[in-house]
């Protein structure tokens, strides 16, 4: 195969979930011998050039959502032909309708359909038409998980020999369980750090389920004895109205919530792996990698048995109900037994050690192939 263009125009600039996919699949890909390119936004050459992957700049002008969804339609196929490269991998949805090159395209979740209300109408249907679009047109598809696989064939009534699952790895040189020196560096560059914490980490939108966690953990603390651990929620601002408030009335109540915003990503493993607990209460998820990054860095991860997310915990991390009573249940147990989180962290970090990216980058190939091979 002479050669895959990778489209990340979509990455936002911090790395989240799709970002880190991206990122990962990248490195791994190049490693196993994957001839690549990758087309992005500016303020992404530097980060992907910095892996040795040949790297095209889009347009200034594309970082508007229509104009880059324009370029998408009209001038990434071109430069796909300028490269001549075998075929085109959409990682966010989105794809060129009008190209002779094979296509594969990323599908992380299905909730536009399945949980419809903790979306915008704007999104929700904008993404309901891309997904049936890539289904209609019989594009092959990478699903990050067997719950997206499932709800994809399901709700779009594509056939099975559609998709490929390929779960997704984590950074090995970055997640790892913290020293006690690492825990120090991330008090020193956070001074407000209390002495002991809970930790959220996720965009604060409704998916989250971040304010039935504020309200769990409002209702656990109240019981509790003193040195009770603060609820920390890092992260980037979503579109949850609700959560501001929600923190406004744990803090008038006493309890110590704090929003710490966006946490540079080094800092990432000595707040997952030095916090208490880690509570990730999702309504669902495509695939969960923060779920993973928590386990990957020893921490006692207490999440929801919602879509993907048991397919990543499997019986290494501690599960809960989705509503705040079952949230303060959970966590207030946990936090009672040091034997019971000790054998959580110790088995996070075995079913962690499973997950690669170099095992989702061979899928990948395989699954560039086939579809080179059926274009």
């Amino acid at each position: 195969m002479r050669g895959v263009l990778i489209d990340a125009t979509a990455i936002p600039s911090d790395r989240g979930g799709v970002g880190r996919y991206v990122d990962g699949i990248v490195g791994a890909l190049l490693s196993s011998g994957t001839a690549l390119t990758v087309v992005c936004q500016a303020r992404g050459v530097a980060g992907f050039a910095a892996q040795g992957v040949t790297t095209v700049a889009a347009p200034a002008s594309i970082e508007r959502t229509f104009r880059r969804l324009l370029w998408e339609q009209i001038t990434l196929p071109r430069l796909a032909r300028r490269l001549a490269v075998d075929l085109i991998h959409s990682p966010h949805y989105t794809f060129p309708l009008f190209t002779r090159i094979p296509l594969i395209v990323t599908v992380h979740d299905l909730t536009f359909f399945t949980l419809p209300s903790v979306h915008s109408t704007v999104k929700r249907y904008f993404f309901r038409w891309w997904i049936r679009a890539v289904a209609r047109f019989a594009i092959p598809v990478i699903a990050v998980s067997e719950s997206t696989a499932r709800d994809f064939i399901r709700v779009t009534g594509a056939p099975s020999a559609q998709v490929t699952v390929c779960h997704l790895g984590y950074n090995t040189e970055l997640f790892h369980q913290p020293d006690q020196a690492t825990v120090d560096r991330l008090r020193a560059a956070v001074p407000e750090l209390p002495g002991s914490w809970v930790a959220f980490l996720g965009t604060l939108e409704p998916r989250k389920n971040a304010v039935a966690l504020i309200d769990g953990y409002c209702e656990a603390a109240a019981h509790a004895p003193p040195g009770f651990p603060s609820l920390l929620l890092a992260g980037g601002n979503g579109w949850d109205d609700a959560v501001d408030p929600a923190i406004a009335r744990a803090v008038s109540s006493g309890a110590d919530v704090r929003k710490l915003g966006y946490l540079p990503l080094d800092t990432l493993p000595a707040f997952l792996g030095g916090s208490s607990i880690f509570v990730y209460p999702s309504l669902g998820e495509g695939f969960g990698l923060p779920v993973l990054e928590a386990m990957a860095t020893g921490a006692c991860v207490l999440t929801t048995d919602r879509m993907s997310i048991p397919e990543v915990g499997g019986t290494a991390v501690a599960y809960t109900g989705i509503t705040s009573s079952e949230i303060a249940s959970a966590i207030s147990a946990l936090l009672k037994d040091d034997v019971l989180r000790a054998s959580f962290s110790a088995a996070a970090l075995v079913r962690a050690g499973t997950f690669s990216w170099d095992a989702a980058a061979t899928k990948h190939a395989a699954a560039y192939a086939r579809a080179v091979d059926s274009g």
